[in-house]
């Protein structure tokens, strides 16, 4: 057997270099790092060895490096992914919480955080943590929760098994997901034989598993059975690459679709059969259809308590759900009729197994949602603060078929989901985490991945404070997307909540902090400052000019504008679960109190 002599950290590199997909892409497009004590002499110099061949970026702050691959990987349908590397201790931390953005959306990324000493000589060393209970403990076990596979390098062999079990994990559809390989220090820099075989190049197919014939033929007997049947189109979807595939089915069938966060933008919001966004931020069109349902076919969706109005959505006494998805762990919730298949293969199948049949007309309750989200998006004819909807409005009239809106946190995901208009493939939402500090290295990460996309980040003052270094980045990369800040002076949509459940405003808008100044953030020069072209806007008229302006910038655009932080959509949506006080002074809480139970009763947990 041939051999190469290399560093841990040397072969690593090497062999991430040469996984490749079937489309001849590397999977592991590249790294990004902030080097430190823990990964930059070893793995740093294998990096700068391969520099020109696997590409390092260097971010501002580890979690939104994360954040950027994390979005990259889902703007590509999971079918590529980056990696992230840190030093030990803060460095490493600070990408949990990215970590459980990944592990809540099913997305791949590749986390190799530097580790302490396997030898224990030195200990113990700078920003080690000490377990007096245990001495095999180090930061890097906040991973293990939040990673779908996780293991230690604490010899330069053990990446010969650990490295293929994380790209197993990562291009599984089932299991696919973060995958944390904790690298000790001192084992990046051993050197070890390997063997030359190791590093041949591997082509990563990602599976399509087929339905099982009874759980299918149940699932077939069911949808015929059905009188009214609707389509919760999810995530899985997309990631399926089932757009057009479900676009048929539901013009071939005559059955209405309806979109969750993940899944908006699986169907063209213009199809005759997309009765819209479901659940809580959902359109009154899409919430009776489902409420008047016998069979909720879920396709590609893990039914989070958003989806289904934390399960008082459903109404009709005789639904039944047939969950459809990759994973048998989101298949069998709820008591649900299970068919644990690939969305494409499955709707290929019932397509087959159904011909012809066809189910009748449906109440056209999509035009009355038409015009109220258009009521809502439209310019404002006074001079008052213009509503975060009537900013949607102005970035949806100049946006064309190329644009991308993205989100994460806040007013925004629920806005958009409710009343943007979204080609397919036109809509990107963070909602399995809702991370806020996802939006501006998620809008990095989007547009390495789709170059071509318009993209748009829509975030508000909040959001923008907990996260934008990576703006720098984006300037410094020469990576362009537009920015639009709607300042609203605090945690807006977290307010409307407190107050819809009875609470006092409190703690959330800043001029209800206990603040000695108050807040005069000038945002825009703040993003100039970083090197983006920043201007702020006073009216919605102001703000389309800017955005047409904006086109075709070689480096990000930040637009900046006061909105009011009061008004929401006020139709649509259903009621979400939010625990409420059993006991208050206050009648405000009390009469939440009785509505909560009101609405509990509605619950149906299990069919």
């Amino acid at each position: 057997m041939k051999t190469i002599r290399l560093t841990a950290a040397q072969a690593m590199v090497r062999w991430l270099s040469v996984q490749m997909t079937e489309d001849g892409a590397r999977f592991i497009e590249g790294i990004w790092g902030i080097f430190g004590h823990g990964n930059v002499a070893g793995l740093g110099e294998a990096l700068y060895a391969e520099r020109d061949n696997f590409p390092t970026w260097r971010g501002h702050n580890e979690q939104t490096m994360a954040h950027a691959a994390i979005a990259y990987a889902k703007a590509q349908k999971r079918r590529r992914a980056m990696a992230v590397t840190t030093s030990i201790g803060p460095g490493a931390l600070n990408v949990v919480t990215a970590a459980g953005v990944a592990f809540a959306n099913r997305l791949p990324v590749l986390i190799i955080p530097g580790d302490v000493f396997a030898s224990r000589a030195p200990d113990p060393v700078l920003q080690q943590l000490e377990d007096f209970n245990d001495g095999t403990v180090s930061a890097n076990d906040c991973f293990r929760p939040v990673s779908r596979y996780f293991d230690r390098i604490s010899r330069p062999e053990h990446i010969l098994t650990a490295l293929p079990r994380a790209l197993r994990v990562m291009t599984d559809p089932a299991d696919c997901g973060p995958v944390t390989l904790a690298f000790c220090q001192d084992v990046q820099a051993e050197a070890y034989d390997y063997p030359e075989s190791f590093f041949t190049p591997k082509v990563w197919k990602f599976r399509r598993p087929e339905p099982d014939a009874d759980e299918l033929a149940e699932a077939i007997a069911a949808i015929k059975a059905a009188k009214n049947p609707v389509i919760v189109a999810g995530g899985g979807v997309i990631y399926s690459g089932a757009e057009a595939a479900l676009a048929a089915f539901a013009t071939a069938h005559n059955i209405p679709v309806v979109e969750t966060q993940a899944g908006k933008s699986a169907l063209d919001f213009d199809h005759a059969l997309n009765f819209g966004p479901v659940g809580v931020t959902g359109a009154s069109s899409a919430n009776k259809a489902c409420e008047a349902a016998d069979l909720v076919i879920g396709l590609g969706t893990r039914f989070q308590d958003f989806t289904t109005g934390s399960w008082s959505l459903f109404k009709n006494p005789n639904r039944r759900i047939l969950s459809i998805n990759v994973a048998a762990y989101d298949a069998y919730k709820h008591g649900a009729l299970n068919l644990v298949s690939d969305a494409k293969v499955a709707l290929q199948a019932l397509t087959h197994a159904l011909k012809s049949h066809k189910w009748a007309s449906i109440p056209n309750l999509q035009s009355d949602w038409a015009a109220i989200t258009a009521a809502v998006k439209a310019a404002p004819t006074t001079n008052a603060l213009p509503t975060d909807m009537q900013v949607i409005g102005a970035v949806q009239r100049t946006a064309s078929k190329s644009t991308l809106v993205m989100s994460a946190a806040g007013t925004m995901p629920g806005e958009l989901h409710k009343i943007w208009d979204a080609p397919v493939g036109g809509y990107h939402m963070e909602y399995g985490f809702s991370c806020m500090g996802y939006e501006i290295a998620g809008a990095l990460g989007i547009k390495m991945a789709r170059p071509d996309a318009d993209v748009i980040c829509m975030l508000g003052d909040g959001s923008y404070m907990m996260a934008n270094s990576e703006l720098a980045t984006a300037v410094m990369m020469g990576v362009p997307f537009t920015v639009v800040i709607t300042d609203n002076r605090g945690y807006g949509c977290i307010n409307r909540l407190q107050k819809g459940t009875g609470g006092a405003g409190f703690n959330n808008l800043l001029d209800q902090s206990y603040h000695v100044n108050p807040s005069h953030i000038d945002f825009a020069a703040h993003a100039g400052a970083m090197g983006a072209h920043a201007v702020k806007v006073t009216t919605i008229a102001e703000l389309e000019a800017a955005l047409t302006a904006a086109k075709g910038a070689k480096i990000p655009q930040v637009i900046v504008i006061d909105t009011d932080p009061w008004p929401g959509t006020e139709g649509g949506g259903t009621w979400w679960e939010v625990g409420v006080p059993e006991v208050s002074s206050r009648p405000e809480v009390n009469d939440a109190r009785a509505t909560f139970e009101k609405n509990q009763k509605l619950q149906r947990l299990a069919d």
